[in-house]
């Protein structure tokens, strides 16, 4: 059935103004840029063309457009598929009124302002999940007799991981069950296993890791299915841009703000973090189900009919191989410097993981009938995107992790003092946000992607060559403000540049697969950064030795981000050699 021919009339239930009582299912609009913010695109499967305004997207001309494959023939692929009246999987559909009214509009400006922030602390609370565990991380560690970095890096990369490998399947849920339903069992999935962490101290450090690795999927959840709620709710304009770049700078101040009250609350006792943030969840899941609009939660496709459709199209094969493998990789090289390589179980694992990853690939590409991803649809540029991502993301969780451990255990701060310490990042991604969104409509993506890559490897290396005994300003303060600028760039430049290099009706997969890649890799990261430091450390017996490990680790972050700029200048040199062959062609 065609696009234009798809409407629906949806009977809303919550109450948004009189005489507007339902909403009509509009055709999806045309591709375009992204505004300022980490997660510009919708990670759960939907057109990411809907975030910046008409005008906006009229501005350039096609000449004028940089992407990494022939646009000309890109756009005649678009334009056939549409002739030929395909239902674009995925695409973005925006509701409206039946008096053409987006349902934002529809909303009275308290009621807006508290539904904004309610999608806007899913992403303030991944960060802050991610800052509250590495800001005590001592005090955890020593209520477990822990030590060692190796052990200590899993409360991190734990929870990082399963955020990078249950993205893509959250989505899907989202489309096939409805985007606030998915968001409020989320954000009470996160409610329940924060509470958990903070019980673990009655048990052990096993129990902590396994809640924090279930913590994790509740991020997971949220994340896609809250920003498939703002996209559903906003026209494109002004107004969306702006709701999208709160969004986007929240993630910096999240992660100052939740090392903040971690470490106040750890004053008392470390749990009463945890067990705090668990009520302050489940306060914003019973209030988001009254501030949520109820037309957000409409399922983008028909729900499938039988326990077994309902399998197929959740594409329950692909997603068992895909986690399994990503899950057991993800373990040996976070387990390797703690046990050692040489225990079989460890190398098993990696060979296990590494099987099951390759029939994953086997599987979506030969026997999905919905596969989570199309690879069929990707082209090269994706790799070198991707590829790239995975570079400077890798090294920033090496250096959060380490740069944290640089100032409890060989500086000597304190928690707060450390966070405050930390705090000019919240300011600083802000500035890289508003800067990204005003830049990625002058320069071309790639040139920002690059960017992005150099403040990476800048705010390690500044770190990576900082003496204990120095000020603060000198180095340390340096590198906490570059470090948002690699954040906060690099995310919606990649995510414009797969948008452009993929087909239309595949356009949504773009930020899905960038936020996994982001998450993922900042989990694996650590375990690359923690074989080195245990190789280099002589067992860190003294400070010297530490400081050696931790050095050790900074650099395999500088050579991560090294070669994630060399991929990016392939990537420009590539795309600028198509770029002239395509200007040829069309003289």
């Amino acid at each position: 059935m065609a696009v234009e021919d798809y409407h629906q009339t949806v009977r809303d239930h919550d109450g948004l103004d009189s005489g507007a009582s339902s909403v009509t299912e509009v055709p999806p609009r045309s591709r375009a840029g992204f505004t300022a913010g980490q997660p510009l695109g919708n990670i759960s499967g939907r057109d990411p063309s809907l975030l910046v305004s008409p005008t906006e997207t009229q501005a350039p001309s096609r000449d004028e457009m940089w992407t990494s494959s022939d646009e000309k023939e890109d756009y005649e692929r678009q334009e056939s598929e549409r002739d030929d009246g395909d239902q674009y999987d995925g695409d973005h559909d925006l509701a409206r009124t039946e008096t053409g009214k987006s349902i934002a509009e529809t909303l009275s400006l308290p009621r807006e302002m508290l539904f904004v922030t309610i999608i806007c602390f899913g992403q303030l609370f991944t960060q802050a999940g991610l800052g509250q565990a590495i800001s005590i991380i001592k005090y955890i560690g020593d209520s477990f007799d822990i030590t060692n970095p190796g052990e200590l890096s899993w409360f991190m990369a734990g929870y990082s991981l399963t955020i990078g490998t249950f993205i893509l399947f959250s989505g899907r849920l989202g489309d096939l069950f409805g985007h606030k339903t998915l968001f409020l069992i989320g954000m009470g999935w996160y409610s329940v296993w924060s509470v958990v962490c903070g019980f673990a101290i009655y048990s052990n450090h096993v129990l902590f890791i396994f809640a924090r690795v279930l913590q994790g999927i509740g991020p997971a959840i949220v994340l896609p299915n809250g920003l498939a709620i703002l996209g559903v709710t906003y026209a494109p304009g002004r107004r969306k841009e702006m709701v999208f770049a709160l969004f986007g700078a929240t993630a910096p101040s999240g992660a100052v703000l939740g090392s903040l009250f971690a470490s106040l609350l750890a004053l008392e006792w470390w749990p009463w973090a945890f067990w705090v943030f668990g009520i302050v969840l489940a306060a914003v899941m019973v209030i988001g189900h009254f501030a949520i609009p109820a037309a957000a939660n409409r399922q983008h496709h028909e729900r499938p009919q039988g326990w077994k459709n309902t399998l197929r199209q959740l594409d329950i094969g692909g997603t068992l191989l895909g986690v399994a493998g990503l899950v057991l990789i993800n373990f040996a090289w976070n387990q390797a410097p703690i046990v050692g390589w040489p225990q079989p179980y460890v190398y098993v694992t990696l060979i296990v993981g590494l099987i099951l990853l390759a029939a994953f690939f086997v599987f979506e590409l030969k026997y999905a009938e919905y596969p989570l991803i199309p690879f069929h649809a990707l082209s090269n540029e994706v790799s070198f995107v991707l590829g790239a991502i995975a570079c400077g993301w890798s090294c920033f969780g090496i250096w959060f992790f380490y740069c944290w451990q640089f100032q409890l255990n060989l500086i000597g701060d304190s928690p707060l003092l450390a966070t405050a310490k930390f705090s000019p990042a919240a300011v600083s991604g802000l500035c890289a946000a508003m800067f990204t969104g005003y830049m990625l409509h002058r320069l071309k993506p790639p040139v920002v992607m690059m960017m992005a890559l150099v403040a990476f490897t800048t705010g390690i290396t500044v770190l990576a060559t900082c003496p204990v005994d120095q000020i603060y300003w000198a180095q340390l303060f340096v590198s906490v403000v570059v470090m948002p600028w690699g954040m906060d760039m690099s995310f919606p430049a990649a995510t414009l540049i797969l948008s452009n290099a993929v087909h239309r009706k595949h356009q949504g997969i773009a930020a899905s697969l960038v936020n996994t890649v982001v998450n993922y890799s900042i989990s694996l990261g650590l375990g690359f950064a923690g074989t080195v430091e245990v190789q280099v450390n002589n067992g860190g017996e003294n400070p010297a030795d530490i400081l050696k490990g931790y050095r050790g680790a900074f650099y395999m972050g500088i050579g991560l981000a090294g070669l994630g700029v060399f991929v990016c200048l392939a990537f420009v040199a590539k795309s600028r050699t198509q770029r002239h062959v395509s200007d040829k062609e069309d003289a």
